[in-house]
C-alpha cells in the first residue's frame, strides 16, 4: 500500500519560508515537514510513498536523492570516490516515487497524474503541510469496514486564540492553541481511497480535489468520515510554523508517534 502526499503548492501564506523552498521542505526542528508526515505513516508500517511535486520540486528530489549523505556520517575515498556510510538512517527501507505533476496543477489533477504508480486497490492520500497523531491502522480498518470508495479524516480545528481557564477572575490555565470541540468537523486530510476514485478525477490543471470530485463522491454516498479527536495541525502561516517548532523543541510534539 502506498501513501500519496501532495507537495506541489506554492504555500503563499507562508511566504517567509516558501519564497525559497516548497512548503513540505520547511523545517520543523531540524527535519522538513515532509519527513515528519512520512514518519507518521512509517510508524504504522507504510513505507512506500508517492510525492506529487510541483513548485520547486527539484529541491525535494535533491533532498531524497542525497538522503543518506545528509543524515549519516560517511567516509569518502577521493581517489576512487568510494563512500562508506557509517550510521545508516532508519528510513533506508522507504521507497519513494518522486513524480512531477506540473507547476500550476490543482490538487485533483496532481492525484490523477500519479495514477500509474498506484497498483494496490487501496491507497492513502494527505497534504504535505498537515500533522496529526491519527492512528493509521484504525483509519484503514474503518475504511475497509464500510466498503465505500473514500474516507476522510474529520478533525476539530485548533483555535487561533489562546483559551483562558478562569476562577474568580484569576487565570488558572492558559492553553495557547486548543482544539475546538464544540463546532463541526473539518477535513484534516489523511484520506483513504479505493482506486475507483481515479474515475472522479481529471488530469486537467483546474481539477480541484476538494471541489467536484469530493462533492460528487459525497452526493453518491461514497464518502465516509473517520472522526479523529486527537492532535491535528496544518502549517498555513508563519504563526503555525512557530507553533509547531515550539512543540518540537519543548518535546511536546503530539504527532511524534514513532
Amino acid at each position: 500500500m502506498k501513501a500519496v502526499i501532495l507537495c506541489g503548492g506554492m504555500g503563499t501564506r507562508l511566504k517567509e519560508e516558501t519564497e525559497y523552498k516548497p512548503k513540505p521542505m520547511v523545517e520543523i526542528g531540524e527535519m522538513p515537514m515532509i519527513w515528519h508526515i512520512m514518519k507518521i505513516y512509517s510508524h504504522f508500517g507504510i513505507s512506500k510513498f508517492v510525492l506529487c511535486l510541483g513548485y520547486k520540486g527539484s529541491m525535494i528530489k535533491d533532498y531524497f536523492f542525497n538522503y543518506e549523505m545528509r543524515n549519516s556520517d560517511f567516509t569518502i575515498h577521493l581517489e576512487d570516490r568510494k563512500i562508506n556510510i557509517h550510521n545508516q538512517p532508519t528510513e533506508k527501507s522507504w521507497e519513494i516515487t518522486l513524480a512531477e505533476t506540473g507547476a500550476n496543477a490543482m490538487t485533483g489533477s496532481r492525484v490523477k497524474r500519479i495514477e500509474q504508480y498506484i497498483d494496490e486497490d487501496v491507497f492513502l492520500l494527505t497534504y504535505g503541510d498537515g500533522l496529526s497523531n491519527v492512528n493509521i491502522n484504525s483509519l484503514l480498518e474503518f475504511h475497509r469496514s464500510h466498503g465505500k470508495i473514500g474516507t476522510v479524516t474529520g478533525v476539530h480545528p485548533p483555535s487561533r486564540f489562546g483559551e483562558l481557564s478562569i476562577e474568580n477572575n484569576t487565570v488558572v490555565n492558559f492553553n495557547e492553541k486548543p482544539q475546538l470541540h464544540s463546532g463541526g468537523l473539518i477535513s484534516g486530510g489523511f484520506f483513504v481511497f479505493n482506486k475507483k476514485f481515479f474515475k472522479y478525477l481529471s488530469s486537467a490543471e483546474n481539477c480541484i480535489l476538494e471541489r467536484d470530485p469530493m462533492e460528487k463522491l459525497a452526493s453518491e454516498g461514497q464518502l465516509m468520515v473517520y472522526k479523529h479527536s486527537g492532535f491535528w495541525q496544518c502549517m498555513d502561516t508563519y504563526r503555525d510554523f512557530e507553533f509547531l517548532n515550539k512543540k518540537w523543541i519543548e518535546n511536546k510534539a503530539e504527532w511524534k508517534v514513532w
